[in-house]
């Protein structure tokens, strides 16, 4: 995977307003300028433009990590926080905050923007759709692909966002269109004297831009009928090249752009044209080997789970962005939450967050009494924690930048479960709680693990949820599909495959009494004994097991997906669609206290205040 990247190199110092905010790169001293006339005609050209959008794509990864995280229930800031990341905490954005600037996201548009409209000139087949594929048309749908990926992202963290036509943007006009309320100036459009090189450049037919901005729908709208309508292919096929199949997963491929469509449509609460984009994902069968393509199996299963985050495979991935410090493609998570110097160790989980791993129970059987529930008892209480998902993976302990051993935290936890708590105080004296996603297997001055965008384990989730809420007629009754949901969700039996084992399945909680269940009576448990501690009636009362279920997703998506940054807009979609934002207010307070608590709870409750101020 190592060539990759070389190509992002040569692009950068190809055309460097694209990827920096170089503006004396037309400055005539320099050996770099290239003839407009002359820009992108050769394939190699096109490659290396193609890779320096996703080294756009990358300088992204810090902000949405940080905004869909930090906002949310599962992340919290800690001593050493700077004032960025504080302001973001405590929903007090101010202007000049580095991770609230939409200004990334324009840069990756209006690149984007710059090779669509030179494919388009160059190679006009791309537009006809009767026309046999090109590489062009696969480069073409990569980069309407990731375009629509930044207005969305945009979208979803600042409500209303500025439309860029099909204009290229000077990085001064990027920051005069993200910074002001008026029309700019963009002077763009080149001419070059007579030698194109030797000359001072002219500029000349001077554009305006008057803003234009864009909600949620509006989008949505917009970039699913470009998706629709102008994509013949997506995904140069680089691993006919360097038989690397991984290259089909670190960039956009019409696998990524169902998911895409899928996503948008689920956020608007088109859930028939999402479940149609996600079927090619959960219904594929385009497999070279006994694993399943994007299907939950062995090959993942249990302890196998983690290497979800140490690798890059193209039976879970879909679209990963790829980094390596060995070429300067790094990002800041590993400086953010790792606690071995010299990172800084700013922001970490919350108990909240923990709480999902550690409260899951292996193993639980109950004796039921349905028709009289009082009698219902604990049989077997099973094993406390999340071994292959959280402790170890996804989060640590860590003492004196030490880790503490997953059996000392198995022990921890059966101390709790028997109310030890003076040897629990011993083992959990002076630990830090770190976020270890992004430093698993990783040294501390790495800085490089890839980042995913899509996964199969959070397109499944995406799946149930949306079944755990439609309904269907069938001979003039109305039917749930909550059964789908649950098969997606526990044993990945919705498709008759029989290798599947569904998301919690294939980490150990998909059967019996640790599955999933929305029976007539649930029982609720202690989470340090699991002891019964009482039950739900939910008899005769469907919209409620929907809600049940539908809140067993949600907990299930933090222990799959907790820290990748879709966590604040997975709580934002499920208090829209329930037209209650304390769905999300109750969930995000819980991380403060006393009148902190409180203020941050009546801000939340005011959907605007859920979205950063644009600037």
């Amino acid at each position: 995977m190592i060539k990759k990247w070389k190509k992002i190199i040569s692009f950068i110092l190809l055309v460097p307003w694209l990827a920096t905010g170089c503006e004396d790169f037309f400055n005539p001293e320099q050996d770099l300028i290239v003839k407009s006339e002359n820009f992108l005609k050769d394939w190699h050209e096109y490659r290396a433009a193609e890779m320096g959008l996703y080294a756009l794509q990358q300088q992204l990864v810090d902000q949405i990590v940080v905004l869909g995280e930090l906002r949310a229930d599962l992340l919290e800031i800690t001593d050493n926080a700077d004032r960025d990341l504080i302001e973001i905490y405590n929903f007090e954005i101010s202007q000049g905050n580095k991770y609230a600037s939409p200004i990334n996201f324009y840069r990756l548009i209006s690149a984007c923007n710059d090779l669509i409209a030179k494919l388009e000139k160059n190679h006009p087949q791309v537009l006809d759709k009767s026309a046999p594929v090109t590489r062009f048309d696969r480069l073409y749908g990569e980069a309407l692909c990731m375009r629509a990926w930044a207005y969305f992202n945009a979208v979803r963290i600042y409500g209303r966002v500025p439309y860029i036509g099909s204009e290229s943007l000077f990085p001064s006009a990027i920051i005069d269109y993200v910074n002001s309320p008026k029309t700019i100036v963009n002077p763009m459009k080149v001419i070059y004297g007579p030698d194109g090189y030797h000359n001072d450049t002219i500029y000349n037919d001077t554009l305006f831009l008057e803003k234009v901005f864009l909600d949620m729908h509006a989008i949505v709208d917009t970039f699913t009928h470009q998706l629709k309508t102008r994509v013949k292919a997506v995904g140069v096929i680089h691993h006919m090249d360097n038989f690397d199949l991984t290259w089909d997963v670190t960039i956009w491929n019409s696998y990524a752009m169902n998911c895409l469509l899928g996503q948008m449509y689920l956020f608007v609460g088109n859930y028939t044209e999402a479940v149609q984009h996600f079927r090619p994902i959960l219904f594929n069968y385009d497999s070279e080997t006994a694993h399943i393509k994007f299907g939950l199996d062995s090959r993942f299963q249990r302890g196998s789970w983690r290497n979800i985050i140490t690798s890059v495979d193209i039976y879970e991935h879909i679209l990963t962005l790829w980094f390596n410090k060995s070429f300067q493609q790094q990002h800041g998570l590993q400086n953010l939450f790792s606690g071995n110097m010299p990172n800084r160790y700013m922001l970490k989980p919350t108990p909240v967050a923990i709480s999902y791993w550690e409260s899951i129970w292996d193993g639980m059987k109950l004796i039921r009494h349905p028709s009289n529930p009082h009698l219902t008892r604990l049989d077997e209480a099973g094993t406390p924690g999340d071994f292959f998902r959280g402790y170890g993976v996804s989060y640590a302990y860590k003492r004196n930048g030490v880790m503490l051993t997953p059996a000392e935290i198995r022990e921890m936890l059966r101390l709790k479960k028997i109310g030890s708590d003076k040897d629990v105080a011993l083992i959990m004296s002076d630990v830090d709680t770190v976020v270890y996603k992004y430093s698993l297997g990783k040294t501390s001055f790495d800085h490089d693990a890839n980042f995913n965008i899509f996964r199969a384990g959070g397109i499944h989730l995406y799946y149930a949820e949306i079944y755990a809420r439609w309904v269907f007629e069938q001979h003039g009754i109305v039917r749930p599909s909550v059964n789908v949901s649950l098969q997606v969700l526990n044993n990945g039996v919705y498709n008759n495959d029989g290798r599947q084992l569904g998301v919690r399945g294939r980490v150990g909680f998909g059967d019996g009494d640790d599955a999933v269940r929305i029976d007539d009576i649930i029982y609720t448990h202690d989470p340090v004994t699991n002891e019964i501690t009482g039950f739900i009636n939910l008899a005769g009362k469907l919209n409620e097991k929907q809600l049940f279920l539908e809140d067993r997703i949600l907990d299930e998506r933090a222990r799959e997906l907790a820290f990748e940054g879709e966590r604040f807009y997975d709580l934002m979609r499920i208090a829209k669609r329930r037209n209650d934002p304390s769905y999300l207010a109750d969930r995000v307070a819980a991380k403060f206290s006393g009148t902190k608590a409180e203020q941050i709870r009546a801000r939340l409750m005011n959907e605007e205040n859920w979205y950063v101020p644009f600037y």
